[in-house]
């Protein structure tokens, strides 16, 4: 299958020795596309080097948006169910990073313990200092869902004088480093709240370049009438094309995300 990249048998007889097209990947990148990445420096100006963790992991999924989006109610809403660590409420209340993920026994694993485990990708982490890992977590959640992917959960970004607060490490270094590496990042907008705050419009300059990864979602859109979910729309439209600085008009998905029948059902169509 991989014949054509190499002449080497040595390297065609390891090739062949793959059982997977994971390990057959693993091989090649190691091989052919690491040394070229490290020699140009790759990871200044892209995304860091790949590991084998890297490789086994399910993909994951990562919630951005200012507080009181409903970042935690969404997780809820897929797994149909709570998970260890739930905290909901108006003001910010997931004041932690929180991975969850698919186990057979639920639980939380703190992130002192996470990033020493050799099956997690998250071992990078352990530099970003003891007050981030004390605001790191893992939930552990027996849910279909979590199966095929993982989801991260992230603290809503502030806004007002609130934005002021030091959280003790660098948050947007942090986003920033799981941004890089998750296959999606979901952006949730409240209908009710489309001000972008500084600390999230500087969140979103740092995203140019990874436009191919995000999704909008305006959320919360059954809490107002059609008319204003139009102005509401087409204002968040509007605003996040003058930060992405995108040539065309970014998609906005938009849904309410909670267990509780439509408000107005015109809204449905």
């Amino acid at each position: 299958m991989f014949s054509w990249l190499s002449k080497d048998d040595n390297k065609k007889k390891q090739l062949q020795m793959c059982e997977s097209v994971l390990e057959g990947l693993k091989v090649v990148y190691k091989g052919k596309l690491l040394p070229l990445e490290q020699y140009y420096k790759f990871d200044d100006f892209h995304s860091p080097p790949l590991n084998d963790t890297d490789f086994d992991a399910k993909p994951m999924i990562l919630l951005v948006g200012q507080y009181s989006t409903g970042k935690t109610t969404f997780i809820k809403y897929i797994l149909e169910k709570d998970f260890p660590g739930i905290r909901i409420g108006p003001e910010p209340t997931t004041d932690c990073f929180v991975v969850v993920m698919h186990n057979e026994r639920e639980g939380i694993i703190p992130g002192n313990a996470l990033v020493v485990d050799p099956k997690k990708p998250f071992r990078p982490l352990t530099k970003y200092g003891n007050t981030f890992l004390n605001r790191f977590q893992c939930s552990y959640v027996n849910s279909n869902v979590l199966k095929g992917l993982t989801i991260v959960d992230t603290p809503g970004i502030l806004s007002g004088e609130k934005q002021r607060v030091d959280r003790g490490y660098d948050f947007h270094t942090v986003l920033e480093w799981f941004a890089e590496r998750v296959d999606r990042i979901i952006l949730l907008f409240d209908a009710h709240k489309l001000d972008i705050s500084d600390e999230f419009r500087y969140f979103l300059e740092r995203l140019r370049g990874q436009h191919d990864k995000i999704r909008i979602v305006l959320n919360k859109a059954d809490m107002i009438d059609h008319q204003q979910l139009m102005r509401v729309y087409g204002a968040l439209m509007w605003s996040l094309g003058k930060i992405l600085n995108t040539p065309e008009v970014e998609r906005v998905y938009v849904g309410s995300f909670w267990n509780q029948p439509l408000r107005y059902d015109i809204n449905r169509s």
